[in-house]
């Protein structure tokens, strides 16, 4: 498996290099990749329908138990061929609707990333490995959404979705770190084994759920994190049709249905998701009657097709698995007929205005026909697999353990709006006349109408042979998340039943509702005056505000003076250090072992604290360095009398290489200027008393204290026979910690090399002069 996942690495480096040749027939053949990994996945239905697991393992940070651990089961099975399956006609699709794009091997080079990690995310057993893959699929959806870069809307919508979701990604990487402590494992395979009392009976366990919802709302554009996916739409159809209908947004779903079995069955669980799912089913299915954009229409129903499932799998019930484990499929197969049909329209036409579109058929007939198909399985109408999805949507919900009236009625009206919503998308576009604007239109290449047709007959096959579906992919997916699979039996029809009239009742109000209400201008318009309370409109204005506080606060502190930069900073670490030290200030010193002050120590002593007085206080900048300079000497002195001559030398070359470079830059300083005044000067030589102060008191504290010597023995033991050397110091930099001495080493090459280029740097004259 984890080949298949470098196979999407692999192939987008390879473009790097060999991009400016993939153009033409070489994009057509890079939707083998996909198409072979779909191959690839199929191979495993027969172990997968037996029950069976597959597994893969390979070390990663085995110390810290994180293990690059895959596992394919029946849930991620389903992902893994919706991802490959609807990929390999994206890739497809792609060469043709982007066939002139200059950056072309660009855009395949993210979609790549983009598939490997999904593909990554559905089959990691590490939650680890699964937050890794998880913030892959943030970022490279982030490229591939603003890919129009030039265009500033696409700009915007690319960083509020890396916002949204990036944000997400904290709140995953939290639920992880924080289930990893409750389980003490990072494997999702080994939670699965252990006790559920062990888990949810954990005082951390509403917080590991609180974490991973947070992830998985944003990822799946759940209210009130659901406006980053209308604004998505700015990016061109392949990703619209590729993230929003079979893989990233579904990548909440996904997460919550594999980590139902460990963290479900709660209230907190099951409310959650009830709650959170109607409200953003309800509330984007409303609001897609608002929009003219075919993209806008369809983005509104894909949040509230999100919501549904949210809702349905927090029922908890095998019949609910069942229906979203179906509407998955479903979704899936409808939503990108149509996001790809919208793309034919928008590229021959110019315009995705469902008020100027209208008798398409005449001129896009098979394009036609597959967006129909796909409007009518939207509907739930037979014989759709559509239909089955509705029929078990309702019939779980009338078996709800809470409120199931109340939410049978939400879900029918839901169904209803997403009717309108279908039909907008999928019909208005190809019924009535062909305006005059319209009629030159052309019929687009092959590649680009086969795979909205190929979408579309399969929602007719699923539907009129469900049972193709019923055991190799719905069944394995109830059982992964508890459910009970034996009791699974798919098929069209089951009878004249409430269901059934349910049915009916959707089908004929939301027809109604179709006719009646015609997508308008003005009331989009309208309603947009409403959008000042939205979720969206509260997030820019908190990120204005924000930004405010944060530019206040930045002008503060960073207002460009080293001055007032070094006072801030030793101001809060002697607050910080102070009160850490406050109520602990014991200093438990045996003064018996102290050495007496010699006579000569004493002089160098006083000439070390005259040379500091004349530093602080003189006028002349030579002076000051000078005085420095002795105050080095001085230290170095001290070294030198308590036995550390390899200390003192370094301190020498130091000292004497600061007061070089002092003098150096002085002829190129301006002329010396009293810049603070005398209550500063107070100011800071309070502050400095106090650093000194705190400084010694840390030290003192520190002789107090006991010591673990036992790191010292053993280097002083093992200097000279494993290291063959006798000053330990220089055996601990040299050899034992060599490693660390190499870092540091490079750091100050680095940061020489930044001076350097620094210094090179020279405006030329008329630079300067402008």
């Amino acid at each position: 498996m984890i080949s298949a996942i470098l196979l999407g690495f692999l192939f987008a480096l390879l473009l790097v290099f060999a991009g400016k040749f993939f153009k033409g027939k070489f994009a057509v053949l890079s939707s083998l990749i996909p198409l072979g990994l779909f191959l690839y996945f199929l191979q495993f239905i027969p172990e997968i329908m037996e029950g069976k697991v597959v597994k893969e393992s390979y070390n990663w940070v085995p110390s810290f138990g994180v293990n690059l651990g895959f596992t394919l089961d029946g849930l991620s099975l389903l992902f893994c061929l919706m991802i490959t399956g609807i990929g390999f006609l994206v890739f497809a699709y792609t060469s043709a609707y982007l066939h002139h794009h200059k950056y072309l091997d660009r855009f395949y080079g993210y979609l790549s990333v983009f598939m490997a990690a999904m593909l990554g995310l559905v089959l990691s057993d590490n939650v680890i490995s699964l937050f890794t893959f998880w913030e892959l699929t943030s970022i490279s959806s982030f490229f591939l959404i603003g890919f129009n870069n030039t265009q500033e809307a696409s700009r915007k919508s690319a960083l509020t979705a890396l916002g949204i979701t990036g944000l997400g990604g904290m709140f995953l990487l939290a639920g992880v770190v924080v289930l990893g402590n409750i389980t003490g494992t990072f494997s999702i395979a080994e939670m699965l084994n252990m006790s559920p009392e062990l888990i949810k009976g954990n005082e951390y366990y509403t917080l590991a759920v609180i974490m991973l919802f947070g992830a998985a709302f944003t990822k799946s554009a759940q209210f009130p994190f659901h406006f980053w996916l209308p604004g998505a739409m700015k990016a061109p159809t392949p990703v619209s049709t590729y993230l929003h209908s079979a893989t990233m947004v579904k990548a909440g779903i996904y997460l919550v249905m594999r980590f139902t079995p460990i963290l479900g069955g709660e209230e907190i669980w099951n409310t959650t998701l009830i709650v959170v799912g109607a409200v953003t089913m309800l509330y984007s299915a409303v609001h897609s009657l608002f929009r003219t954009d075919l993209k806008g229409v369809l983005a509104y129903s894909t949040i509230s097709a999100l919501g549904i499932l949210m809702f349905l799998i927090g029922m908890g019930t095998t019949e609910s698995f069942t229906a979203a484990a179906v509407f998955i499929i479903v979704h899936a197969l409808y939503k990108a007929t149509l996001f790809l049909t919208t793309g034919i329209i928008d590229h021959q036409t110019g315009t995705r205005d469902v008020t100027v579109l209208s008798g398409l058929r005449k001129v896009l007939m098979p394009v036609g026909i597959a967006a129909i198909i796909a409007a009518i399985s939207s509907a739930g109408i037979p014989p759709t697999v559509g239909f089955l999805g509705k029929e078990l949507t309702y019939e779980a919900t009338m078996h709800a353990p809470i409120i199931a009236t109340v939410l049978l009625v939400g879900i029918v009206i839901t169904k209803m709006l997403l009717l309108w919503a279908g039909f907008v998308a999928g019909i208005k576009p190809f019924q009535g006349n062909l305006p005059d604007s319209l009629k030159d239109t052309k019929m687009p290449g092959p590649l680009m109408w086969v795979p909205p047709v190929i979408l579309a007959v399969l929602s007719l096959v699923f539907g009129i042979m469900p049972f193709i579906i019923e055991g190799s992919l719905i069944k394995p997916v109830v059982a992964t998340l508890g459910g009970e699979s034996g009791e699974i039996h798919l098929a069209l029809w089951h009878g004249f039943n409430t269901v059934f009239i349910l049915s009916l009742v959707t089908i004929t109000i939301g027809t109604i509702l179709y006719f009646v209400l015609k997508p308008s201008a003005k009331l989009e318009t309208a309603v947009g005056k409403l959008e000042f309370a939205s979720p969206k409109s509260l997030m820019e204005k908190f990120n204005t505000g924000f930004t405010y506080v944060s530019s206040f606060w930045t002008r503060v502190f960073q207002n460009g003076y080293l001055r007032n930069y070094v006072f801030i900073i030793i101001f809060f670490l002697i607050g910080m250090v102070g009160y850490s030290m406050l109520g602990n200030t014991e200093f438990n010193i045996d003064t018996s072992e102290l050495s007496n002050v010699s006579f000569y120590e004493l002089v160098v002593f006083i000439i070390m604290c005259i040379a500091i007085l004349f530093t602080v206080f003189t006028g002349s900048r030579l002076s000051a360095v000078v005085a420095m300079g002795v105050v080095g000497l001085t230290i170095c002195l001290v070294f030198v009398f308590y036995s550390a001559p390899d200390l003192a030398m370094t301190q020498f070359s130091i000292d004497t290489l600061t007061v070089i470079l002092f003098v150096l830059v002085l002829y190129r300083l301006p002329r010396y200027l009293k810049i603070q005044d005398h209550k500063m000067r107070i100011r800071d030589g309070i502050l400095s008393l106090l650093f000194g102060g705190m400084i010694a008191a840390l030290a003192l504290k520190v002789l107090s204290e006991p010591v673990n010597t036992e790191i010292g023995d053993f280097y002083a033991k093992n200097s000279y026979i494993m290291a063959h050397g006798k000053n330990v110091v220089n055996v601990i930099l040299v050899d034992f910690r060599g490693a660390d001495t190499m870092i540091e080493i490079s750091v100050l090459t680095i940061a020489a090399i930044g001076v350097f280029g620094l210094l090179k740097l020279r405006l030329k004259r008329t630079d300067r002069v402008q």
